[in-house]
């Protein structure tokens, strides 16, 4: 049975291993010219470590954790820094893709550089136009291709329809080590954080209402990792062109005091910068006919949830074991994934929605689960779903 994947990042490299995995033929279509897109730092919980430890990449998750322990948050006070982070395994989405890339490259058809143009749905099949390669037709579609799916866009509706605003926009990028952030951040409240700890920090600045700033030092200091953060109402810009969305930051943070120009300087050289809102995705149905959505195409809990990524694995590994499981009849499969993934869905996108309410009064929303009543309900909820055991199995085929 073919099936084309809309979209390279975390849900759909995940879904094409495990389709790959129960004898399904996956395809994926990815509009970049490269895997390994940017992105900031991705938390992992619950469930999600045990979809990575059967695909035996667990242990090389935890090996790239960049935070190497954690990071700290300063608020400016004469209090202690709160320890963040801690806990369970983080990691560059990079470098999360670029495993599941790795892993499945070998057998798994990539197409880069190109994207869905139409889809035609008939009783046996979808025939799909790309908008440069020529036609083909496969048994189902997966679109994994994001917040802003297109594959969304041309089966279910215009993104009005689905998308909420969370009043937040984000921007991430590289910084140098050399720029000595380890310490000396120039931030309120001087952190005083052992250098050998790698670790930098996470501080809300006083001085900018509706705005904040997060640094966070990564592999023993050798990078380190901006986040900023400004609250908005939707914006409109060209979401492809990176020196607009840069101005657009710029434009935001200008005029403001302590590391705030060195960032903006850092960040108008930076190659890896990230820009987008922070939005959920909210649908009544996750499919429609033979066409099904994945991670945040279909239930986006948006950054702040700091659930993306377990989302993504979780939601990939049920939706290929279910279809599995159902020896490839999509509406069983459909249907079964969606009861399965519903409930956990929904408390993660609770936990996004009171994570961006988070952002703004200086509580990190991303805290380690020891340490607070948020990282501790994060956890929780990484287990509200539970993994069935799907055994490989053989795939129905298309007659040639």
């Amino acid at each position: 049975m073919d099936v084309l994947i809309s979209g390279a990042g975390v849900a759909g490299t995940a879904l094409a291993y495990w389709l790959r995995h129960h004898d399904f033929t996956p395809t994926v279509v990815e509009r970049a010219a490269r895997v390994r897109a940017g992105g900031g730092v991705m938390g992992l919980r619950g469930e999600a470590l045990d979809v990575l430890d059967r695909m035996a990449l667990l242990e090389r998750v935890e090996a790239l954790n960049p935070l190497m322990g954690g990071a700290a948050k300063a608020d400016g006070g004469a209090a202690p820094p709160a320890v963040v982070f801690a806990g369970d395994p983080r990691i560059l989405r990079a470098d999360l893709i670029g495993l599941l890339h790795e892993a499945t490259r070998q057998e798994v058809e990539y197409v880069l550089g190109d994207s869905i143009a139409t889809l035609e749905q008939d009783a046996d099949g979808v025939r799909v136009t790309f908008e440069r390669g020529r036609p083909r037709r496969f048994d189902l579609v997966a679109g994994a291709d994001g917040l802003h799916s297109h594959t969304r866009s041309l089966v279910f509706g215009p993104p009005e329809r689905f998308v909420r605003h969370l009043g937040i926009y984000t921007a991430t990028f590289s910084l140098p080590g050399h720029l000595g952030l380890s310490g000396h951040l120039g931030l309120p409240g001087h952190l005083g954080l052992p250098g050998h700890l790698g670790l930098s920090g996470i501080s809300r600045l006083p001085s900018m209402p509706g705005k904040a700033a997060v640094i966070l030092g990564i592999r023993d200091d050798a990078e380190a990792r901006a986040e900023l953060y400004f609250t908005s109402c939707p914006l409109a810009y060209d979401r492809d062109d990176v020196a607009q969305c840069k101005r657009i930051v710029a434009g935001r943070f200008a005029g403001e005091g302590g590391p705030i120009p060195r960032l903006l300087r850092e960040m108008s050289r930076a190659q890896d910068f990230f820009f987008d809102v922070n939005a959920q995705v909210e649908m009544d149905r996750w499919s429609s006919g033979r066409v099904v959505l994945l991670g945040d195409a279909g239930f986006g809990a948006a950054p702040t949830s700091g659930q993306s990524a377990s989302q993504a694995l979780i939601g990939a590994y049920i939706l290929a074991g279910e279809l599995a499981l159902a020896g490839g009849e999509h509406t069983t499969a459909f249907a079964a994934y969606e009861r399965e993934m519903r409930g956990f869905v929904a408390e993660h996108q609770q936990m996004g929605r009171e994570g961006a309410d988070r952002i703004f009064l200086g509580i990190p929303f991303r805290e380690a689960p020891d340490t607070n009543t948020a990282g501790s309900r994060e956890t929780a909820h990484a287990h509200l779903v539970r993994l069935k055991d799907y055994a490989p199995s053989f795939a129905v085929r298309r007659p040639p």
